[in-house]
């Protein structure tokens, strides 16, 4: 699926509070359910959070899925377990609400680009490397002054290997091709309880705009938190406290 990002819709605005029998959420983890934090392993699990996540799934009936670039462990890990259904690796693996798994078959030069990944590293103090089985990530966080370099490593191993490019806050991603965001949220909307709803697609990231436009053509719309940038989505959240607002007022508008 090839997308582009359109100009964005001015203003935006702050979301509506929908009723809940019409509307299916799809939310993003970190920089929209999460801080961002200075290594993934700072993310920690949080009593609101879990909460939030656990009203969302009943008063919704199921419709709210969890869809990041996190692995699904990670997924679980931060989200206290109350995400039942989720999609991890940007799109490359998805666990359907009836807890059944897809994934993508990794390709084999992940493990190439993880190892070239792990050699950078050494060379590179504060640099993260992440092996996710289908997608190898570099984080440069702690060490702002490498993101140049690291990011010609990897477009550099794209190139040999053929892997999918996939850009983030202060990390660069090399994945399996084959899918994003985008396709985990129409892939939901095809299956129970999504059906049928309105879907809502909250982000921050660059990768999200994909799912920001998979959300526009079934009829919803996206959210993006954090500051104004070019967007395909359509309303706005200040921060990651503002989501978590917004999304407790949609569970006492149905208690």
């Amino acid at each position: 699926m090839t997308l582009s990002v359109g100009p964005p819709i001015r203003p935006l605005t702050a979301p509506p509070v929908h009723p809940t029998d019409a509307i299916a959420l799809f939310l993003d983890l970190d920089g929209t359910l999460a801080p961002v934090a200075s290594t993934p392993d700072a993310v920690m699990a949080d009593d609101r959070r879990t909460s939030v996540l656990g009203a969302l799934g009943r008063v919704l009936a199921g419709r709210v899925a969890v869809i990041s670039g996190r692995t699904l462990e990670e997924i679980d890990r931060i989200a206290g377990d109350a995400a039942l259904a989720a999609s991890g690796v940007h799109g490359l693996v998805r666990r359907r609400h009836d807890g059944s798994l897809l994934a993508a078959l990794p390709s084999p030069g992940v493990a190439h680009a993880v190892a070239a990944f792990r050699g950078f590293a050494m060379d590179h103090p504060g640099v993260i490397v992440e092996d996710k089985a289908v997608s190898a990530g570099l984080h440069y966080r702690q060490s702002p002054g490498s993101e140049d370099v690291a990011r010609a490593l990897a477009r550099e191993i794209a190139v040999e290997t053929g892997l999918e490019l996939q850009p983030g806050h202060m990390v660069i991603e090399l994945k399996t091709p084959g899918a994003d965001k985008g396709q985990a949220l129409a892939a939901f909307m095809a299956e129970p309880p999504f059906a049928g709803a309105t879907p809502i697609m909250v982000g921050d990231d660059l990768t999200d705009e994909a799912a920001f436009q998979a959300a526009v053509w079934l009829g919803g719309y996206g959210v993006l938190v954090g500051p104004m940038r070019d967007s395909a989505a359509r309303h706005r959240l200040k921060d990651v406290e503002a989501v978590l607002t917004w999304l407790e007022a949609i569970v006492e508008a149905r208690a």
